[in-house]
């Protein structure tokens, strides 16, 4: 637990970061993160003014069983089946989760605050199925600040499009591809364009768009290292920031484009580049390489605790280290293609492993629980 006086001692860096115009997310959340008042008081200590969560992160939480022992008792005893039971715990989690930030979301008038609950994972493919999953999960939070998660997949970007134009809120994630990254802008203006036409208060509806960092130099890198060159090599750790320096360029373009200022002229928010994944998994790189190198105004960086702490202990913040980079950005991807790895290819695959990864982890967490329900007597299927 954090005191006050490491508090102040150590808050610098994030309040630094935070006056750079940079919200600070944490992308992590559990039963006993909201009650023992961690979350309440990381809000209050470490400038965090958001939460992310996704399967992985309740499969932790709730897989664990700790602080779920009292609802699953109840949940047992309803006999309701397990899918219905993961979705009452998870949405309990982020409605207490949405109370607690609800303060920062009236101060900042809906732009932070923000509580994030991702549709099954099993939809990512069925653009139907999670636009009905989005409805629902809007209904069952009934909170002013809760934001849908909605994976960027093909299928996910008409349904970006269809829950945003029904003015829910919403925070697509898994964006790997800068492609990609163009159709998710293209299917939020359409989703307010649709809004508009509908009579709904453009003003209500924000949205993040959830830029994944780590993950591309672990692939990109693992593919230099088999390379061996000293070009290769020299090359690791560079292809993650440039590729998401290159999505901040492009978010720039597209919300100072006519088609953009019609909607701002609507009252219409923009959707906010959302840095995701951003612990460090190679331990040769400095843990606080994704949040120190892409500062920018106007962007969120969604941090695990680890990441949180360590921008506090030793984080250097200093300035916008995204906008002038642009140049070295593209040369740094080019770079890499010119070695044959394909950029495509990578970013294709990053894509398909993470929707797996969600998958498996929603697995997971439903088979915990159908032990907790059959464990206590009552049939879980």
């Amino acid at each position: 637990m954090i005191t006050v006086t490491e508090a102040s001692a150590t808050a610098g860096a994030l309040k630094r970061l935070s006056d750079e115009g940079v919200s600070i997310w944490l992308d992590d959340l559990s039963r006993d993160r909201i009650t023992s008042g961690n979350l309440a008081e990381l809000v209050r200590t470490r400038h965090v003014v958001g939460v992310t969560t996704n399967p992985s992160i309740f499969q932790a939480a709730i897989g664990s069983g700790e602080g779920y022992e009292e609802q699953l008792a109840d949940l047992a005893v309803r006999g309701v089946t397990v899918d219905e039971a993961v979705r009452m715990m998870t949405t309990a989690d982020v409605r207490a989760a949405a109370d607690i930030l609800r303060p920062v979301y009236d101060a900042t008038g809906g732009r932070d605050g923000r509580v994030s609950i991702e549709v099954d994972p099993r939809l990512a493919h069925r653009t139907a199925a999670t636009v009905a999953e989005a409805r629902q999960l809007a209904w069952l939070v009934d909170r002013p600040n809760v934001m849908i998660k909605i994976p960027a997949t093909k299928a996910g970007l008409p349904a970006i499009t269809e829950v945003i134009g029904a003015g829910i809120s919403v925070n697509v994630t898994l964006i790997f591809s800068l492609e990609r990254y163009r159709e998710v802008m293209d299917a939020y203006q359409a989703g307010l364009e649709q809004a508009r036409a509908a009579g709904i208060d453009l003003a209500g509806i924000h949205s993040v768009a959830s830029f994944f960092v780590s993950r591309v130099d672990s692939e990109i890198d693992k593919r230099l290292t088999v390379l061996g060159t000293k070009e290769a090599l020299a090359l690791k750790g560079r292809a993650a920031l440039a590729n998401a320096r290159l999505a901040y360029a492009a978010y720039e373009e597209v919300f100072s484009s006519d088609r953009w200022t019609v909607l701002a002229g609507s009252r219409a928010n923009k959707q906010r580049p959302l840095w995701a994944s951003t612990g460090v998994k190679d331990p040769a790189y400095k843990d606080t390489l994704y949040v120190e190198d892409l500062v920018a105004p106007g962007t969120v960086n969604t941090m695990p605790e680890a990441t949180l702490n360590a921008t506090a202990d030793h984080g250097n913040i200093h300035g916008d280290t995204v906008s002038g980079g642009y140049a070295q950005a593209r040369a740094d991807l080019a770079a890499v293609e010119r070695l044959g790895i394909s950029y495509d290819e990578v970013v294709r695959q990053l894509e398909d492993e993470g929707v797996a990864k969600f998958e498996v982890a929603w697995q997971e967490l439903l088979d915990a629980v159908t032990k907790s329900l059959t464990g206590k007597g009552v049939d879980g299927e």
